[in-house]
């Protein structure tokens, strides 16, 4: 373990390139997040290498939506996306098998450790896996964060990593691709499946952001701030309504052609369950097929299928069995 880290932190992801330089004031403890990024590395190693071959690759989106100086040296070049890969140890790769995208939440997060028992799940089915760091994550320095686009690059930063995965192993089946995400996660996968609806055989979305222009209606002023700064969208909702309404999955639900798993909880401290509610009613309206469940009250809030109790393990396995049919993985020999 201590080799792994050592090795880990000689290329942590402070060292990646930043388009755009930040104020010292700006965002998070960035030297802190890229620690923290390094020790989930050693940590994905260390609990998942026993059923999977775990990489860290690396691979380029679009070029930043905002420079800082527009006419820089680099200042149009793509932008450099890391990602998480897991491929189950006893496929038969002669076979095709089917891939996932697994898309984290949060404004500014990153994948981590708080998924690895869902990649285990996932690994034990079958499914290779890949979890981008988009722009705008964690734990790759102050530029990085702040070249967030939220409801736009992102995500093609997440569909370019699946297009890396296809093109790099060529025992996983194009026509057998998944996304899957939760709240901010949930958000990006709808908007993939929107965006690119002939690249994914099936999608999960689990209290999904749906409704930019609600949902700065009932967060706090701290949290529309941050949407308004001028590294984010740069203007509040009263300034421009319509960009908030681009970026929102709820106005583009006539472009629905995957099939779709939607889960919400009424007691959601997050994502209000008025959002996924109003995405619900617009897919309806729109003569979408889908399915959706509304859970009462389930312990945990917002995190209520993440966790690690019965209620959650039951949860998860009714987004498996949703999965199955359209990617039909096949379990890994021992």
């Amino acid at each position: 373990m201590t080799l792994l880290l050592a090795a880990l932190l000689a290329q942590s992801p402070a060292q990646a390139p930043a388009s755009a330089p930040a104020p010292a004031s700006a965002g998070p403890d960035h030297r802190g997040d890229s620690l923290a990024r390094a020790m989930d590395s050693a940590i994905f190693y260390l609990k998942l290498s026993d059923i999977a071959e775990v990489d860290q690759v690396k691979y380029t989106g679009p070029p930043p939506a905002k420079a800082a100086v527009p006419t820089a040296p680099g200042a149009k070049n793509p932008l450099i996306i890391s990602a998480f890969t897991f491929v189950p140890k006893g496929l038969d790769k002669s076979k095709k098998h089917p891939l996932i995208a697994y898309v984290h939440g949060g404004v500014h997060s990153n994948f981590s450790t708080s998924s690895l028992h869902h990649v285990r799940e996932l690994l034990e089915q079958g499914y290779s896996v890949i979890a981008p760091d988009y722009r705008g994550s964690t734990g790759y320095g102050a530029g990085f964060w702040r070249d967030i686009d939220y409801g736009g690059r992102e995500n093609d930063d997440v569909h370019e990593g699946v297009k890396w995965m296809l093109e790099t192993y060529s025992f996983l089946d194009p026509k057998r691709v998944g996304i899957i995400g939760w709240s901010h996660g949930g958000m990006i996968t709808l908007m993939n499946i929107f965006q690119w609806a002939d690249d994914y055989a099936v999608a999960y979305a689990g209290v999904p952001v749906s409704d930019l222009v609600a949902r700065l209606g009932y967060q706090s002023e701290s949290y529309r701030r941050l949407f308004s700064d001028s590294y984010h969208i740069g203007k509040t909702v009263r300034d421009d309504i319509a960009e908030y309404r681009r970026r929102s999955p709820v106005n583009h639900v006539d472009k629905l052609r995957t099939p779709l798993l939607v889960h919400t909880n009424t007691n959601d401290e997050d994502v209000n369950v008025l959002e996924v509610e109003h995405l619900i009613t617009a897919l309806k309206a729109a003569g979408k097929k889908f399915e959706y469940k509304i859970y009462d009250n389930a312990p945990g809030g917002h995190s209520f299928n993440r966790l690690d109790t019965k209620l959650a393990r039951e949860s998860r396995a009714e987004i498996y069995a949703f999965l199955k049919p359209y990617l039909k993985p096949e379990v890994p020999k021992k």
